[in-house]
């Protein structure tokens, strides 16, 4: 997987399309109380950075799944997009475009 549109060292032979993972995660109470007395105080949020990245890291790894059930050997243009689902859940998607390389 690479954010780049190719690969230096290898050749795309064939776009398969989209390949996408995605995991939905619900913040907790206390994640939530202590986020809200950062946000009156001000300081960095530690409980929340380690959430974000296991997050980011099942949504690329179900990327990753989705690419190789559809047949492709690498994907290209990965990039994330995070969006809020009502007020205590956050979607985070990884995506890019499946390739075939040349061999």
């Amino acid at each position: 997987m690479t954010t780049q549109d190719q690969f230096v060292e290898h050749q795309i032979e064939k776009t398969l399309g989209l390949a996408r993972g995605n995991t939905v995660r619900s913040r907790n109470i206390a994640s939530n109380f202590m986020a809200g007395l950062k946000t009156i105080i001000g300081g960095e949020i530690s409980e929340l950075p380690k959430a974000v990245d296991d997050s980011r890291d099942q949504a690329l790894s179900r990327l990753e799944q989705h690419a190789v059930e559809i047949g492709a050997d690498a994907v290209v243009g990965v990039r994330f997009v995070t969006s809020e689902l009502g007020q205590s859940c956050t979607d985070i998607m990884a995506f890019g475009t499946a390739v075939k390389l040349k061999t």
